[in-house]
């Protein structure tokens, strides 16, 4: 059933981060969780974004998916911006995560395209709109082809940009500035695109996006947040600073399947207990150690 939709502009521009989802004795860790968006939003953060990849959503079920959104929005009670990830590869599901994430107030979802199904472009076109007309908040797309097996094409986006109003930005995670900025020439002014690639900040951030959702600021909020504002100042030199200091970081944090070496990261910090959802497991001891270093290198540890 179509809804009215009802938008007000707010771009999303700045830092977010893809937050974990800590656990603890298999259940999730709540108490854990407050202290790490505590942790955001004293270092500057943007947002912060719950139930994507990074906190492991896929192995949440409904109830505990809704919790930790539930959390984010009790615990940042309106200190940064909360994009909720509500995606699936059944429109039937994204619909109705999204419109419980929406009853809890957030300030956007993240959609993620399907997964494993692998759709054509007229069926993801088909896809986000379904869920666009039964949800009156802003909606995220989300590009990520090597977690879903294709891409949400450049002309889709540009279909579903002019036909939904509440399609509003995208994490693009595709690994490619040619994109980026084909996106750019193609895409209206009023729709944001975020970087979904912390080594790729810079240079999405150089031909058109304004900001990220990020893996790394789990680790260093302060920092990403720090590379993002000098650029959109126009300070270009220090945002590349920061950007070749932790860029060993930014590689390293992906040794291994996101998020298990962030959250490694966050327990060698005494964060979060060093646990996950099978089908994830702990790291190889071997990348234990070179993420060790790499901490220590760039001043985490």
């Amino acid at each position: 059933m179509m809804v009215a939709v009802t938008i007000h502009l707010r771009m999303f521009k700045g830092t977010y981060t893809a937050i974990v989802t800590p656990f603890i004795n298999g259940a999730v860790d709540e108490t854990a969780l407050r202290r790490l968006i505590d942790f955001q939003i004293e270092n500057g953060i943007t947002g912060i974004v719950p139930t994507g990849t990074t906190g492991e959503a896929t192995t949440l079920d409904d109830d505990e998916h809704l919790r930790v959104i539930e959390i984010a929005m009790d615990q940042s009670h309106g200190r940064c911006q909360v994009i909720a990830g509500t995606g699936s590869n059944s429109t039937k599901e994204a619909i109705k995560l999204t419109q419980a994430a929406l009853k809890l107030g957030v300030d956007a979802v993240l959609l993620t395209s399907p997964y494993y199904n692998k759709p054509t472009q007229e069926g993801l076109y088909r896809h986000y709109r379904a869920i666009s007309e039964c949800a009156s908040t802003k909606l995220v797309l989300y590009n990520v082809p090597s977690r879903t097996a294709g891409e949400i094409g450049i002309d889709t986006c540009v279909q579903l940009a002019a036909d939904c109003p509440n399609i509003v930005s995208i994490k693009e995670a595709g690994g490619s500035v040619e994109r980026v900025s084909l996106l750019r020439n193609a895409l209206p002014p009023s729709f944001t695109i975020l970087s979904g690639d912390d080594g790729l900040t810079l240079p999405f951030l150089a031909v058109g996006a304004i900001g990220v959702i990020s893996v790394a600021s789990n680790v260093v909020p302060k920092e990403m947040c720090q590379l993002v504002n000098a650029f959109l100042a126009g300070r270009a030199a220090e945002a590349t600073d920061l950007h070749l200091k932790y860029f060993p970081l930014f590689r390293d944090l992906f040794i291994e399947t996101n998020p298990l070496p962030v959250k490694t990261a966050l327990y060698l910090m005494g964060r979060i207990e060093n646990e996950f959802r099978l089908p994830l497991c702990e790291m190889a001891s071997a990348n234990v150690e070179k993420l060790r270093a790499t901490l220590r290198r760039t001043g985490v540890l």
